[in-house]
């Protein structure tokens, strides 16, 4: 499978070449705040292959010490872009950088014990198709 993506302003496009192993949805009180959301979603792979294909701005990283978080981003966005980890064993793709239509659902929720309160039966609340008259 092939898979393209891109930062937000466009300056930065990559292509993912393979399969991903799996999809996660992190509650972690460090990909909360990454995110500022409710939770991160990111796939893993240690097969695929990660392709730059635009760099016009540069890519920016930060890991926190003392710990395994890292994250890759556009400088000049901040859109969340694919960073390899445990010495470049593992790709790391936040889904929301893929520009491709992505089939496959989430396997899980991870550090559930650390989800946000107001994150609970999201379900219910109203839903609009855009912005709210």
């Amino acid at each position: 499978m092939e898979y393209q993506g891109s930062c937000l302003c466009k300056g930065i496009q990559f292509k993912i070449t393979g399969e991903f192993k799996s999809f996660y949805l992190c509650h972690c009180s460090y990909c909360r705040k990454d995110t500022g959301s409710a939770h991160a979603a990111n796939l893993f792979s240690t097969s695929a292959k990660l392709e730059w294909i635009k760099t016009e701005t540069k890519i920016s990283s930060y890991q926190l010490p003392d710990s395994n978080h890292a994250k890759a981003f556009c400088a000049t966005c901040g859109s969340a872009l694919p960073n390899l980890q445990m010495g470049g064993k593992l790709l790391v793709v936040p889904a929301g950088s893929l520009d491709t239509k992505l089939e496959k659902r989430p396997d899980a929720h991870l550090f559930i014990s650390s989800k946000a309160a107001w994150d609970e039966a999201l379900e219910e609340i109203k839903k609009f198709d855009g912005l709210p008259e």
